[in-house]
């Protein structure tokens, strides 16, 4: 097994990583930048490097950078995480070269599966059904438009390369391809440097539903079950939820066997998630393979019981997966929110700042996976996620009433969040009954407030929370220093 392994990541996920670490005995290497110094991934690895300024093209997507810093402190592994590096295969590919073990899939599967047009290809050459859509690039406008008409509008302008809602935009008509068109490349190519787009359908009414794979580097391959992921802003996920209501047992097995198809079609190894669209007849179609851990991974591991993270690393240190699909039998249901560092009543733009009081909820079945404490300084920079909380409860019913109280528990002050609309949307009808689709938040929340009763309470519990340590400083921190968690931890000693 590896002795020391460098995640090449930040904030949550970073801590996620090191967690499965410890408890495996190996060494962790941590990374930063100018805005990280203080980040909590950094304090609790056992190593941490610097890599650079807070743009991430001269930290963490820094190839040499990482790679020094894996060398300079004899790493044996790195970990990607998700995001910045985890699905670009040149970068798999230098660690493969540099004799360095990358936790993830060969670098020719990135390539094959980063390139939407080759996967579609690869699962069509599979068996596995697609989107209705070109499998090529297209630059004549007026075969764009002829294809859009033959498809039936309304279609998706859609990015070749990348992810997370990147160079998408929906066209309802001929009159709109060329701007969606040079919005969608224009974004491509700031996001992944690449401005190749295509189309392919729109469901208006679809749901989103993948299903996690594991496959050893000896061809044996397994699912394990499903994670609705509906309730999405910008095209990005803010909360899952599994099992899915809208699977019958029949389904469920079906797109099962197509996710492990689709896998063994692209001579998958490691763990992805692959994703489907579900339509109102309940026809299912490939969407894309996810080539990386996903940020909804924890609601598979509380309903199954595994350790995504210690099986990505097993695999990766050349194991066989000793799980067999019949071993794999998820229990209860569990649900995910997304915390976020932005706001829901501006279109959920970003809010960076200092979290100025922060309390978590807890008990059992409560989950959370989080990169920030009190006083911590929510950079600019990057993804504006803090944190997960996860729960998981026998039914859905009691799963979503937990999800509740565990929000109504969370309390973050000092930069903006959708705790509070989370509430709403698990209070409401439509969610309750179970009719989520990707247009669930337009459809309903478009207009959304928050209670500014609600608000005023939180504004008056931090100011009471400030009384109350008035008086308690101490005095080797300045009266603008944040504390840090070795600050709050009261009298300690080694």
């Amino acid at each position: 097994m590896f002795e020391k392994i460098l995640i090449a990541n930040r904030g949550e996920i970073a801590l996620r990583v090191i967690h499965t670490c410890r408890e495996m005995g190996i060494k962790t290497v941590a990374v930063y930048s100018d805005a990280d110094k203080t980040a909590a991934h950094v304090i609790f690895s056992d190593e941490a490097v610097y890599l650079g300024p807070s743009e991430p093209s001269l930290s963490y997507l820094n190839m040499d950078a990482l790679i020094s810093a894996a060398r300079q402190t004899g790493a044996e592994a790195i970990h990607p995480g998700y995001g910045f590096l985890s699905e670009n295969h040149e970068f798999a590919r230098r660690c493969q070269d540099e004799g360095l073990v990358f936790i993830g899939p060969p670098p020719e599967v990135i390539q094959a599966l980063g390139d939407k047009i080759t996967s579609r290809k690869i699962m069509l050459d599979g068996g596995v059904p697609v989107i209705p859509g070109l499998s090529r690039c297209e630059p004549d406008m007026a075969v764009l438009k002829e294809a859009a008409r033959a498809i039936g509008y309304p279609i998706l302008v859609k990015a070749t390369a990348g992810g997370g809602g990147k160079g998408i935009r929906i066209v309802h008509g001929p009159e709109e391809m060329e701007e969606a068109v040079a919005q969608a490349s224009s974004e491509a190519f700031n996001a992944f440097g690449n401005r190749e787009v295509y189309i392919e359908k729109f469901f208006t009414r679809a749901r989103h539903i993948e299903f996690q794979i594991l496959a050893d580097q000896y061809g044996h391959t397994i699912h394990l079950y499903e994670r609705e992921c509906s309730i999405q802003r910008r095209h990005q996920k803010i909360i899952e939820e599994t099992p899915s209501l809208a699977l019958s047992p029949e389904l469920r097995e079906e797109m099962g066997k197509a996710a492990v198809k689709a896998a063994k079609s692209a001579r998958y190894a490691n763990a992805g998630t692959v994703e489907f669209l579900l339509d109102e007849e309940n026809r299912f179609y490939f969407l894309e393979i996810n080539t990386r851990l996903q940020v909804e991974h924890p609601i598979t591991e509380m309903t199954t019981g595994l350790d995504l993270v210690r099986l990505q690393i097993e695999i990766a240190n050349g194991q066989k997966l000793s799980l067999k699909q019949g071993d794999i039998r998820p229990r209860g249901h569990a649900l995910e929110c997304r915390i976020y560092a932005e706001d829901p009543e501006k279109d959920f733009f970003p809010s960076p700042g200092t979290i100025r009081f922060m309390k978590e909820p807890g008990g059992p079945g409560i989950r959370i996976d989080s990169g920030i404490y009190q006083g911590f300084e929510v950079p600019v920079d990057y993804d504006p996620i803090l944190a997960k909380l996860i729960v998981h409860a026998g039914t859905r019913e009691e799963a979503t009433a937990k999800m509740i109280k565990a929000l109504q528990d969370y309390i973050i002050l000092g930069v903006k969040t959708p705790i509070e609309f989370m509430m709403d949307v698990l209070n409401s009808r439509p969610f309750r009954e179970g009719r989520v689709f990707t247009d669930f938040i337009p459809a309903h929340f478009s207009d959304w407030k928050p209670d500014r009763d609600l608000a005023d309470v939180a504004v008056m519990a931090f100011l009471a929370h400030g009384q109350g340590k008035a008086g308690k400083k101490k005095a080797s921190l300045g009266p603008e220093k944040a504390l840090s968690p070795w600050d709050t931890l009261g009298n300690w000693k080694l």
